[in-house]
């Protein structure tokens, strides 16, 4: 069952959108503050996001523009304003339709539903899930607690062997086999090496965790 999430402060649309989806077999949540928006998407789940750009804490262009700095999750613009330009600015800041009001909620489940076919198409299959991070292996990419890192190659090769083998502890030897083309121009030092900026980078979305398990004399391994 998908989950949307409506952000939208007018009691009566809000109810009357909740009502739409969830009679059309949708999971949705509602929230009113644009804050609490990221908090929500962060913690997973989501996979549409009506948004009401006139909030009572802040513009949901805003919220839009937070969203993109690390969530690809569709987003569906619900808004009085029709001006030509308001609709260009929601779009360049990554929103996927907009939604003028007065508006049918019929017409907008039939939005949310077409933006989950486009959405769950071939290109979203490409990425599998464990446990709190997402691999792309053929983009090279890794998300984790649903965040985009920002990996170099040799980084990517070593947290990706360690995902595909989630909880196995991987020797220095083998991830160096795994992961460098050329054994000469690596060592041990260079896998603790890679592992160190790897944990760093991983701080940086969650300072409390540390995914990457150190066992002496033996070798890595990723908890997920």
């Amino acid at each position: 069952m998908a989950k949307v999430l409506v952000v939208e402060d007018e009691v009566a649309i809000a109810d009357a959108v909740v009502y739409a989806l969830q009679s059309e077999g949708f999971e949705a949540d509602r929230c009113v503050l644009g804050r609490d928006v990221s908090l929500k998407v962060r913690a997973g789940g989501i996979d549409v996001v009506v948004l009401d750009v006139g909030l009572p804490d802040m513009s949901g262009f805003d919220v839009c523009r937070d969203l993109r700095r690390f969530s690809d999750v569709p987003v569906i613009f619900l808004t009085a304003r029709t001006d030509e330009i308001d609709r260009v600015i929601g779009l360049e800041l990554g929103a996927d339709d907009y939604v003028a009001k007065p508006f049918s909620p019929r017409e907008l489940v039939a939005r949310v539903r077409a933006r989950l076919r486009r959405t769950r198409g071939p290109a979203r299959e490409a990425w599998r899930q464990v446990g709190v991070f997402e691999i792309d292996d053929d983009g090279h990419r890794i998300r984790y607690r649903g965040e985009m890192l920002e990996l170099t190659r040799y980084e990517f090769a070593l947290l990706g062997a360690l995902l595909h083998r989630p909880g196995a502890i991987l020797s220095r030897s083998q991830l160096m086999d795994q992961c460098w083309t050329d054994a000469g121009d690596s060592s041990d030092r260079t896998v603790d090496t890679h592992v160190k900026t790897l944990r760093a980078k991983l701080r940086q979305v969650s300072g409390d965790d540390d995914p990457i398990r150190t066992h002496r004399g033996v070798g890595y391994s990723v908890v997920t």
